[in-house]
């Protein structure tokens, strides 16, 4: 009944009142004519308050000689001040301040002549009581007539405004939900029109805020199921709610097609440009966990005043790295990659973003090893963050020997550089592919894993050597996200590659975080593995997102399944069978205990498989994989023969 009554009440007043707002301006002789008639209006009421006040007026002159007498003073001086020239509906304290100029002209006439003409015949002709009523009541008539005018015409635009605004309720009625709420409220920009707040209880309550009903879980709800009803989506503070409850309240919103809005911290809603903070909830929201945050001041003891390497600085992985190390003060980082394009665009960000930091972008390829060892000479690097590999799947299964030379040799070269060099700590980001893997791409970054930790223990060896190890990345380039999001923007179809297909997540700021606390924690020798809660069911995931986008999965765009592509598997994982993991002193973070191999060992399978890559040699390069990671079985791929 409280929503239904609501909503007859506005739609008879849009179906009912003129668009008075489009209105063109009234003549300037009109509003003029007005004007005399409230100004006639208080001398009518000034004359009523005078006989009231049983004083006789005096009968020097007939009344109504001398009450248009005074009417056409206040015209001259009407015209004088130009007070019919506003416009009304945009009336302003100027208006106000002319009107009171104009009136008090005319009193100080109007007493001016009335003494005059006692000194010339001894006789006044207006009494200065009413000349003081005249004035105060032309005064307050004339303005309650300009302020009524324009309230009229705010409430008509108001009006008008509210009927396209998206119609919203609050999801919370605490004190955050609040202050949320009065910020929209008091920018007039924002195409919002609250209509009330929903609480998290079933308990019913009858106050109100801020002049906004509040709502019980359940009677909003039920509320939904009417048609009819003008909800057109529901703001949250996701900040403010666990994954389990803002899972229940989105699988309810996208059920009812609720537009969802997510509302941005109360920092940002303070800022001019609020309108810019309040964004439609993506996947990545509901797929994100609360960051991990461990001794920041370590962090930075570890970065401040040193000079960073930072391979892959161009790619996803590698330009959030260095966007957080910028924050740390360092004295100077150096980005390397050899996309051309994407490094020069990555220069052009952090020479903004970061003005104060000395930046070295080089466009190099780690496979050559005589272009990286200049770099490692110039430079007195403290710590290298190895970012940059081959990670596509289908791609390297068609060209292995590419997927050695930078996942491998590239690595390898990295690694003993930094060695030589005596780099304080090499942390290497590597996937969740290389546990068990299925194709030469997870296959390449196992061997690069096995030949990091070799060094960790070699003679004269001073580098602490760390890798970080954790599942694909939302939003990363060429991750199934952005893919998504670009079939659904094209009308689909949405393709997957097998219905029962999962992966873990999680965000570029998490995973960057990490590498970033390894490298700090690392004692040497580890490979850092990462809780990343459950994984997703990638189906799942879609339907999602077609729902955020006020779709709907298999009808408004289809889902169409393609098939598991070459090295591809269903589950992906963390640890491999015959691994164990060592706590840390962070609970979401562990240690891998895979097994190793000797330098001696890793170092003379790396260049066996280098040199058949640079024959590109297919079949013997993946051969030789296989006999180095002895778990990697491939998938759905022209190497399977290789496995019997």
């Amino acid at each position: 009944m409280l929503f239904s009554n609501a909503r007859k009440g506005k739609d008879y007043i849009n179906k009912n009142v003129f668009n008075l707002s489009d209105f063109r301006y009234l003549p300037r002789w009109i509003i003029l004519f007005i004007d005399i008639c409230i100004i006639a209006l208080s001398i009518v009421v000034s004359h009523l308050l005078i006989l009231g006040l049983d004083v006789r007026h005096y009968h020097v002159y007939p009344l109504v000689l001398v009450f248009l007498s005074i009417i056409g003073i206040n015209v001259f001086f009407m015209y004088l001040f130009r007070t019919y020239l506003g416009v009304i509906r945009h009336s302003t304290f100027i208006d106000l301040f002319k009107i009171i100029f104009a009136n008090f002209g005319t009193a100080i006439t109007l007493g001016v002549l009335n003494y005059a003409y006692y000194f010339l015949f001894g006789k006044k002709i207006i009494l200065i009581p009413f000349i003081g009523f005249y004035f105060a009541f032309s005064c307050l008539f004339l303005f309650v007539f300009r302020l009524l005018v324009k309230t009229f015409f705010n409430a008509i635009k108001e009006n008008k405004r509210s009927a396209v605004r998206k119609k919203i309720y609050i999801l919370g009625d605490d004190d955050t939900s609040v202050a949320i709420a009065q910020a929209i409220l008091s920018n007039p920009n924002l195409p919002f029109d609250i209509l009330g707040f929903i609480s998290y209880h079933n308990k019913k309550v009858s106050i109100k805020l801020l002049g906004k009903n509040i709502v019980t879980k359940s009677d909003f709800i039920h509320h939904l199921k009417d048609e009819d009803h003008d909800i057109s989506g529901v703001l949250i503070i996701k900040e403010t709610l666990q994954k389990e409850e803002l899972d229940f309240w989105v699988n309810i919103f996208l059920e009812n097609n609720l537009k969802i809005y997510k509302a941005p911290s109360m920092q940002k809603l303070r800022s001019n440009e609020m309108i810019n903070h309040i964004k439609t909830i993506q996947i990545e929201d509901l797929l994100n966990r609360r960051p991990i945050k461990l001794d920041n001041l370590e962090i930075k003891k570890r970065h401040f005043q040193k000079t960073i390497l930072v391979t892959g600085g161009a790619g996803s992985i590698g330009k959030e790295i260095v966007r957080q190390v910028a924050l740390l003060e360092p004295l100077q980082i150096v980005i390397l990659d050899q996309s051309e394009t994407p490094l020069y665009d990555t220069e052009l960000e952090m020479r903004e973003t970061y003005p104060h930091i000395n930046f070295k972008f080089v466009l190099a390829d780690i496979s050559n090893l005589s272009r990286l060892e200049p770099i490692f000479a110039r430079y007195n690097f403290s710590m290298v963050y190895h970012a940059a590999a081959y990670k596509h799947v289908p791609l390297v299964e068609e060209n292995p020997h590419e997927g050695v030379l930078v996942n491998v040799l590239g690595t390898k070269n990295l690694a003993l550089l930094s060695s030589k060099y005596g780099v304080n700590r090499f942390v290497m980001v590597s996937t969740d592919k290389a546990v068990n893997p299925t194709n030469v791409m997870g296959a390449s970054k196992r061997v690069a894993e096995l030949f990091v930790q070799s060094l960790q223990n070699l003679e004269g060896n001073s580098t602490k050597f760390i890798t970080t190890r954790f599942g694909n990345v939302l939003g990363s380039n060429g991750s199934v996200i952005p893919h998504f999001r670009k079939q659904i923007a094209k009308g689909g179809p949405v393709t997957i590659t097998h219905p029962d297909i999962v992966r873990y997540f999680m965000t570029i700021a998490e995973a960057c975080e990490l590498v970033l606390n390894a490298g700090t924690m690392g004692k040497g020798g580890e490979i850092y593995v990462f809780d990343m809660g459950e994984p997703v069911k990638i189906l799942d995931l879609a339907k999602r997102m077609i729902k955020l986008s006020g779709f709907e999965p298999d009808i408004d765009i289809k889902i169409i399944y393609t098939g598991l592509r070459p090295g591809e598997k269903l589950y992906e994982e963390l640890l491999s069978d015959d691994a164990k993991t060592l706590p840390t002193s962070h609970e979401k973070i562990m240690i891998s205990k895979d097994p190793s191999m000797a330098f001696e060992e890793i170092d003379e399978l790396t260049e066996l498989v280098i040199d058949y890559s640079k024959k590109e040699e297919k079949q013997e390069i993946v051969r030789i994989l296989k006999s180095i990671v002895k778990e990697f079985k491939s998938n759905n791929s022209i190497y399977e023969s290789l496995d019997k």
